[in-house]
């Protein structure tokens, strides 16, 4: 079976649930195979939080390359380049208002916003609750751009044991979303 090979680019926003994005870096380290080239961008405040939540700075030692927030000769940051997936994992609110309105204020909301002028995969990972109205209507404005909204929402179906075991759960749906073949729990298998 060929598997296509993902030129991917995850971000990661200061919303609460680092785990979620830790899991997503833990997962794709699974399905090397297909990945062609991952670029990852952290806001400030993503770091922060993940060190609040995690206790550590494991995200120091990714595996891949790391952008600054405002570095716009970043290769998805134009659709020349020809990165086909971004998720962004977990999206703040404010991130995903920015997106929805067309505002490239940063290289995280750049490459959305390439994500879905050239009709690519875009899966935000939104963690908030309650959702505001405004919410609500920036979730509906990136889906009929052609994004796909991804809320953290654990299953749990497969019994997860631990946290990162829930948190898989939503991260497992985001990279099927975005094209990747994974071994996982299937309803009704």
């Amino acid at each position: 079976m060929n598997i296509a090979k993902h030129r991917i680019v995850i971000g990661v926003t200061g919303a609460s649930g680092a785990v979620y994005a830790k899991v997503l870096f833990d997962r794709l380290s699974t399905v090397q195979d297909q990945v062609e080239a991952c670029g990852v961008l952290m806001s400030a405040n993503a770091r922060d939080v993940w060190k609040h939540e995690l206790g550590n700075s494991m995200f120091e030692q990714l595996p891949y390359k790391m952008y600054h927030p405002m570095d716009f000769h970043a290769p998805f940051a134009s659709g020349s380049a020809g990165y086909d997936t971004m998720i962004i994992c977990p999206c703040s609110m404010g991130t995903l208002g920015r997106i929805a309105s067309g505002v490239s204020n940063d290289l995280m909301t750049r490459a959305a916003d390439v994500m879905l002028k050239e009709r690519q995969k875009l899966v935000l990972v939104v963690r908030e609750t309650p959702y505001s109205l405004i919410h609500i209507n920036n979730m509906k404005t990136v889906t009929e751009a052609g994004g796909i909204i991804c809320p953290a929402t654990p299953s749990f179906y497969s019994r997860p044991q631990t946290f990162e075991e829930l948190a898989a759960t939503v991260v497992d749906r985001a990279l099927v979303l975005s094209g990747f073949q994974l071994e996982g729990y299937r309803w009704g298998s």
